[in-house]
């Protein structure tokens, strides 16, 4: 029997639909990147990949740390413990189901 080869879930199939992306870039910041690339035997469109998909999951921690700043404001704001303490059950309560 034979198995599947999983895939990153980063990393789509080659048969998966990919889009075109246009960037103008500076042709000496151009070069030096292809060299970069080249050096690490990759292509220079899998090492702007692998860019992308960084600023993506740096992106979204940084959403993340924000929201979490946000609700740690609303929690340190509030004089009512009363308040606090229904949150903290609300927040229990909805990771529980999860």
């Amino acid at each position: 029997m034979r198995q599947k080869k999983m895939r990153s879930v980063s990393q789509p199939a080659s048969n998966a639909r990919r889009e075109l992306l246009n960037v103008r870039i500076d042709p000496e910041l151009k070069s030096r990147f292809a060299l970069a690339a080249r050096s690490e035997n990759k292509p220079v469109a899998e090492a702007l990949r692998e860019l992308i998909r960084a600023y993506v999951e740096a992106a979204r921690q940084r959403q993340f740390a924000a929201e979490a700043r946000r609700q740690s404001k609303l929690i340190a704001d509030s004089v009512e413990e009363a308040e606090i303490l229904r949150w903290m059950e609300d927040v229990s309560r909805s990771e529980a189901e999860e």
